[in-house]
């Protein structure tokens, strides 16, 4: 695995904490962590997908305006 470095933990209140490096960064302002037997894992929180942002829009009901758009006629072009 690269990248790999030691850091210390320390308290920040009642929680346990620890700096990341800069070359270590995660994506984003959220994560999710949880334990994968000793490891603890942290992952970056995947942001909304274009679908779901779409899915979480209200229905538009409106009366939209007809638009005269004729289809074009054939155009002959000269070789």
């Amino acid at each position: 695995m690269s990248g790999r470095r030691h850091v210390r933990l320390f308290k920040n209140g009642r929680n346990q904490a620890v700096r990341i490096p800069r070359e270590l960064e995660l994506p984003g302002r959220e994560a999710v962590v949880y334990r994968d037997g000793d490891r603890l894992v942290l992952e970056p929180l995947a942001g909304p997908s274009l679908i779901g942002l779409l899915e979480s829009w209200d229905d538009i009901d409106t009366d939209w305006p007809t638009v005269d758009d004729p289809v074009p006629q054939p155009v002959e072009l000269d070789d």
